[in-house]
């Protein structure tokens, strides 16, 4: 059997069944934490419906919230995947508002997920792909 009797009927069977893959656009890990950017939800939460109060966005510059933006972090210690910071943020969703500071330990076993603990326990929030978002919050990555 050649090569084209074999790869013809996998090709017509490709053809016939619409296949197609997922490409997730959205920018490779990386920034202070080494995370992939994008919405990120507390474990448990649904990316397709998430609440404002589970979701962070991470931008490669800091963790912000359904009310804060421009977060910047600045790392105070780092021991392995876990990093002691201060991050400052405007405290509003969007537009002018005063920054705010905290301290935070962030926890970083890879790519996709973090732990957060700022006062009282720690969340532990994992990488919503572009696809699995509702459209308002698509449109706040891109």
């Amino acid at each position: 059997m050649t090569r084209m009797t074999i790869a013809a009927p996998l090709l017509a069977m490709l053809a016939a069944t619409g296949a197609s893959a997922s490409v997730d656009p959205s920018p490779k890990p990386g920034g202070v934490y080494r995370l992939k950017p994008g919405i990120y939800v507390a474990r448990g939460a649904d990316c397709r419906s998430p609440a404002n109060a589970v979701i962070r966005q991470y931008d490669g510059r800091g963790l912000s919230t359904a009310h804060t933006h421009a977060c910047r972090v600045r790392v105070l210690t780092r021991r392995g995947d876990r990093y002691t910071v201060s991050q400052s943020c405007i405290d509003a969703g969007v537009g002018p508002a005063p920054r705010f500071v905290e301290r935070q330990t962030v926890t970083v076993p890879d790519a996709l997920t973090f732990t957060l603990a700022t006062r009282g326990p720690a969340t532990t929030y994992h990488y919503c792909p572009i696809d699995q978002l509702p459209s308002d919050l698509r449109s706040a990555v891109r």
